[in-house]
This record gives structure tokens, C-alpha cells and sequence, in this order.
């Protein structure tokens, strides 16, 4: 079955960086666009970044663009998610997903089908 397991992430002070990762199984990986959300305590969960199958197209939210990388390595079946200058705001709980086949639409949570369990970050000041 599809399974989505994200790790890397942790504690870190503003400005600091940290690398997420999700590994995923069951299926083939390259096949799919995949993407990463956040969810903040008491706010929904909202959009970070994606990218395509074979890594060619990348997608980000206007809150991380410039500060925040999404890569892929199909070899690894993993993404990652490269986030620098971090700022407290961006603490939250992160989760990868994976984008349904059909769908043409990365911003959208209810285009991906498969979740992972998230991973905390906490930026503090």
C-alpha cells in the first residue's frame, strides 16, 4: 500500500535551516507529482511547495518562495523540502502528500490523495 513517511524535522532558531524528508513506498514514485503542506496550531492546513514526476517543474507558495527548495531523487523514492531562513512563522506540522494522477492543480490540498503523518518544526525567535 502507498505510504508517505516524513522525518528531519525539529527545533531550530530563526534563521536557521533544516531539510525535511518523505520517503514514500507503494507505488511507482516517479509516476506522481508530490507536494508539502503545513498546518499551524488553530490554522488550516495550507500549501508550502510541489513539484512534478520527474522534478522538472517546482511550485511555491508566495510565504516561502525564495527561502524554501523542493528537490526529488527518483532513485531514493524521496522528496525533500530545503527550508532556510527560517522565520517563527513557519512553525508548524508538515506533511507530504502525494498529487492524484488526474489533476493538473499542485496548490490544491484536495488534489492529493495519499498523506503522510507530518513532522513538527518549531522556529523560535
Amino acid at each position: 500500500q502507498v505510504q508517505l513517511v516524513e522525518s528531519g524535522g525539529g527545533l531550530v532558531q530563526a534563521g536557521d535551516s533544516l531539510r525535511l524528508s518523505c520517503t514514500a513506498s507503494g507505488f511507482t514514485f516517479n509516476s506522481y507529482g508530490m507536494g508539502w503542506f503545513r498546518q499551524a496550531p488553530g490554522k488550516e492546513r495550507e500549501f508550502v511547495g510541489a513539484i512534478n514526476g520527474n522534478g522538472g517543474s517546482s511550485f511555491y507558495a508566495d510565504s516561502v518562495k525564495g527561502r524554501f527548495t523542493i528537490s526529488r531523487d527518483n532513485a531514493k523514492n524521496t522528496m525533500y523540502l530545503q527550508m532556510n531562513s527560517l522565520k517563527p512563522e513557519d512553525t508548524a506540522v508538515y506533511y507530504c502528500a502525494r498529487k492524484a494522477g488526474y489533476s493538473y492543480n499542485y496548490y490544491s490540498s484536495s488534489s492529493y490523495t495519499y498523506w503522510g503523518q507530518g513532522t513538527q518544526v518549531t522556529v523560535s525567535s
